[in-house]
């Protein structure tokens, strides 16, 4: 018998294909600019491997969830009939539902909270456990734009595989960072709590930074631009090296697009990136240090549309692989993601390139 307690918080990733690059405080200018929730899809998509990984494993599983769009809703249309532990309190949902639902939970003795957000929202969680003085486990499914934590399952299916067949558990850091600052460029990264997580390979890593010099790379994808081809550059350090190679200062943290030498889009969302797009395409991403992801973490404005539309081109030092291993991607489009897994040749300097796993 398992026993395991749903909570998603359904704002969770709005901001990341609007551009705002979080959703903290920020629901109504997302959904001023159409942001449509993505932790819903998410829930339902982690909650039926959940349930096809216990029938595998002869699992008998008794779920729990809290009322309406924070996991009810998800789980029933996953195939699930939860006992509904709590209501959120308002139209809108908060941080509070998701503390009230955690302690609910805790007073019903769950094997494991299975939670859909991103760090915000594993700090909420963290932090109510801390204050039950429970080491009840924790597990993420993956829906906010910055997933800086470790305690993220790589896909929402793959956490609800772990959540059904995990047998142990170990200590995995809560990370979260300022969005504010983000917003501006600037990351202020830290330790928010150390949470007990189920152990399994398809955990994601804390993100970290990577070393050493980019110099090299930036210039030769500068030499290799195209005459009318679009590039669209997205966040992160490594890019940032290549927008200034290309002529300008890019905006570190967002998706900026470039063509022939003019910058068309700075820090855009979804519909600037489409609007700007021209008869030939690039997206060009460098992974996430530590954790191997090029797409699905903290740039969903290159969104399956705008990545169904560009040919994709990954670059990092080869110092930022090695602490990799193999690339990731988490769409949210479960065809596209197909489509993308594989190999991919990886611009790793001037002229060099590697060949590296995608999953």
């Amino acid at each position: 018998m398992r026993t395991i307690g749903v909570v998603v918080n359904p704002v969770a990733g709005m901001g990341g294909r609007v551009g705002l690059k979080g959703t903290d405080e920020k629901v109504a200018e997302a959904r001023e600019r159409g942001a449509e929730p993505r932790a819903p899809e998410r829930a339902v998509a982690a909650l039926r491997a959940l349930r096809a990984a216990a029938d595998d494993s002869n699992t008998d599983l008794t779920l729990l969830a809290y009322g309406g769009v924070m996991g009810a809703d998800e789980a029933r249309e996953a195939g699930f009939d939860p006992a509904v532990v709590g209501e959120p309190d308002g139209a809108e949902t908060t941080a509070d539902d998701t503390v009230d639902a955690v302690r609910a939970f805790v007073e019903r003795g769950v094997d494991l909270i299975l939670f859909v957000g991103g760090d915000g929202t594993a700090v909420d969680v963290a932090g109510a456990l801390e204050e039950s003085g429970s080491e009840t486990p924790m597990l993420g499914v993956p829906a906010g734009v910055k997933v800086y934590s470790s305690v993220f399952a790589v896909r929402p299916r793959d956490a609800g595989r772990i959540a059904a067949t995990f047998e142990r558990t170990e200590a995995r850091e809560v990370n979260d960072i300022d969005e504010a600052a983000y917003r501006d460029g600037e990351v202020r990264a830290r330790l928010r709590a150390v949470a007990t997580v189920p152990v399994a390979e398809a955990l994601q890593a804390s993100k970290q930074l990577s070393s050493g010099s980019v110099e090299a790379l930036a210039e030769g994808f500068a030499d290799s631009v195209e005459d009318g081809v679009t590039y669209v550059l997205g966040p992160g350090g490594t890019l940032g090296t290549i927008k200034r190679e290309l002529g300008f200062e890019g905006s570190p943290l967002g998706v900026d697009v470039w063509r022939d030498g003019e910058v068309l889009v700075r820090d855009g969302s979804e519909r600037d990136i489409l609007d700007a797009l021209g008869e030939r395409n690039v997206v060009v991403v460098s992974p996430i240090g530590g954790q191997g992801f090029v797409l699905g973490r903290g740039n969903q404005q290159l969104s399956p549309a705008v990545l169904r539309r560009c040919d994709l081109e990954v670059v990092a030092s080869p110092s930022k692989l090695e602490g990799i291993g193999v690339l990731r991607v988490d769409t949210g489009d479960d065809a596209l993601d197909a489509d993308l897994r594989g190999w991919a040749k990886v611009r790793t300097g001037r002229y060099e390139r590697r060949l590296v796993k995608v999953e």
